[in-house]
């Protein structure tokens, strides 16, 4: 297992390594100068390159990009030119937020998609069937914005049950602060409760038409236990990484739903560092996100290699 774990890390390294230098080039080339930003369009252009001087904004690429990638291993990832703080220091003012929403998210996804899958599966080519596989067409081809403002129309502007927008922590008060949390955690959940309906139903009905679930049928095995006991926990291994995968990709794709509701979360501190052309937190909070995920996937991975031996092995036997 050890090796098989380290064998995963050194996979990841490259990855990380390119998405580095892309996140740097990018910021690098973009338009606008930083300098100027922070001093001013009034200002003389010997006060705006002395400025430049003392950033560093000057020195070649190469000087600017090892700086900044070796500062970032040590958990220094500049300092914002506007929000007066550090970068990680604003990444975790605004990290909050978003793990609540996202978390929020896959339960409501997962208490949705499992029981639908399942049943799906279990009565193939039926009307339910016809009707799950509907809502998970609806779901996966209905922009989140257009979701967002039609939850709002309904349960804010109609029934006035929940809030428009807005954030309170739900740690100082869990029903207040839930309430705001709600119609983004929807938004987002049905389109991944529509993504893992299908993974769930493609796995379990594999399952299902497998030799050794006829032959428990052919013991006399009740339907009920094969579908939950046998079925769904045998089906695990795909239905888990999709769940890592979509939780992942919540963390760093939830930017539009918290604009729409004004949550302060990550994505938030995104789109204001892009307006303001804040370049250090731009590249800190991507650097982070890409970080976060590629350790979801790495989790996903050594969970998937824990449970399944095989997986152990035929990594072994590829090397």
């Amino acid at each position: 297992m050890l090796f098989y774990t380290l064998r995963r890390v050194g996979a990841l390294l490259p990855v990380l390594l390119v998405v580095s230098i892309v996140i740097f080039s990018l910021a690098y080339l973009a338009p606008g100068d930083p300098a100027r930003i922070i001093i001013g369009p009034e200002a003389l252009e010997v006060d705006v390159q002395n400025l430049r001087d003392s950033m560093g904004l000057n020195d070649p690429y190469l000087v600017q990009y090892l700086r900044w990638i070796l500062n970032a291993i040590h958990g220094d990832l500049g300092t914002s030119y506007f929000l007066n703080m550090s970068v990680a220091g604003a990444i975790g003012q605004h990290f909050g937020p978003t793990v609540q929403l996202a978390v929020l998210t896959i339960f409501y996804a997962l208490a949705i998609s499992i029981p639908l899958g399942t049943l799906a599966a279990r009565w193939r080519d039926s009307l339910f069937d016809y009707g799950t596989m509907g809502f998970t067409l609806i779901g996966l081809t209905f922009p989140s914005f257009v979701l967002s403002l039609i939850l709002v129309i309904v349960f804010s502007v109609w029934l006035h049950w929940l809030p428009v927008a807005g954030y309170r922590d739900p740690f100082n008060n869990l029903w207040n602060g839930m309430r705001y949390l709600i119609l983004p955690a929807l938004s987002l959940g049905t389109i991944y409760a529509a993504v893992i309906t299908r993974t769930v139903r493609a796995s379990v009905l594999d399952v299902l038409t497998s030799e050794y679930v006829d032959a428990a049928r052919s013991r006399g095995v009740s339907e009920s236990r094969l579908l939950f006991a046998h079925a769904l926990r045998n089906a695990g291994l795909p239905i888990i990484t999709m769940i890592g995968l979509s939780f992942g990709s919540l963390l760093s794709g939830a930017v539009v739903v918290e604009s729409i509701f004004n949550l302060p979360g990550i994505g938030s501190l995104l789109i204001n560092a892009i307006e303001r052309r804040d370049y250090p937190v731009l590249q800190g909070v991507v650097l982070f996100l890409t970080v976060i995920y590629l350790a979801l996937n790495l989790l996903v991975d050594l969970f998937y290699g824990l449970i399944d031996p095989r997986v152990r092995l035929a990594d072994a036997g590829a090397k």
